[in-house]
């Protein structure tokens, strides 16, 4: 009864997270996952994908609704990193527990300092499309995605915006489109973990993600993002050094 309650309250705040934010709650749900309800890090970072399918899906269907998702670009994007997204899905279970834990403190405290100084996600003067970039960083986020389980809203809406020329509110809907392509092609190789994933507690974290950030869509209209954006900063990093303080005792 304990786990579940604690299931049901990460996945409520991380749905809040990424209602309030529109990114970044993935993050905190592979160290909830491996300190509150016990997953391996392997483990954590299948389960994560999957809530990152399901809340990112969710997303999506309410951007399209509302004409903010560029198919034909988006799956473009996400093509260049279908098949990274795929091979680092693969190596993930064959890493050490501490490299996993190490990259994913990494990566957290590098999306607390974007946050807190925010890139410039200027749109190009000349409003040029460069398919290289647009290619390599479609890569990168694909290969960020498979092998931590993080869907990387924080690095895909400023890349779309910078690389692409999307105004914002396109960028973002359409992030939510690389990140389900992504994340799903990470899935199709952890077919084995996720069978042997604890379901009894993961439906209830997406359950209430899900809920979570309709709430957090709502909280997002009353207070102002920045200052969100620097609270929930100031968590991801002491998130981060908790998780290398953890790896190297």
């Amino acid at each position: 009864m304990t786990a579940l309650i604690l299931a049901l309250t990460a996945g409520a705040v991380v749905g809040l997270v990424l209602g309030a934010l529109g990114g970044g709650g993935s993050v905190l749900a592979v160290p909830a996952l491996i300190y509150l309800l016990g997953f391996t890090p392997a483990a954590a970072t299948t389960a994560a994908l999957i809530i990152v399918t399901a809340t990112s899906l969710t997303a999506l269907y309410t951007h399209a609704r509302g004409g903010r998702v560029r198919w034909k670009a988006g799956a473009a994007f996400a093509a260049a990193g279908i098949l990274p997204a795929a091979a680092a899905g693969a190596a993930a279970a064959h890493l050490p527990h501490t490299a996993l834990t190490l990259a994913f403190a990494a990566t957290a405290a590098l999306s607390a300092i974007k946050m807190l100084r925010p890139a410039d996600t200027a749109r190009p003067k000349d409003d040029g499309v460069r398919p290289g970039k647009a290619a390599g960083a479609g890569a990168a986020l694909g290969t960020l995605t498979g092998l931590l389980g993080v869907g990387g809203g924080f690095l895909a809406v400023p890349a779309l915006v910078t690389v692409l020329a999307f105004e914002m509110d396109a960028a973002v809907g359409t992030s939510l489109l690389v990140i389900t392509a992504n994340s799903l092609a990470s899935l199709a190789t952890r077919s084995g973990t996720a069978a042997s994933l604890d379901w009894a507690l993961i439906g209830p974290f997406i359950g209430t993600a899900i809920l979570g950030a309709w709430n957090g869509k709502r909280m997002a209209a009353k207070v102002s993002a920045p200052h969100l954006q620097r609270i929930f900063a100031v968590v991801l990093l002491a998130v981060a050094a908790f998780m290398l303080a953890d790896a190297v005792t």
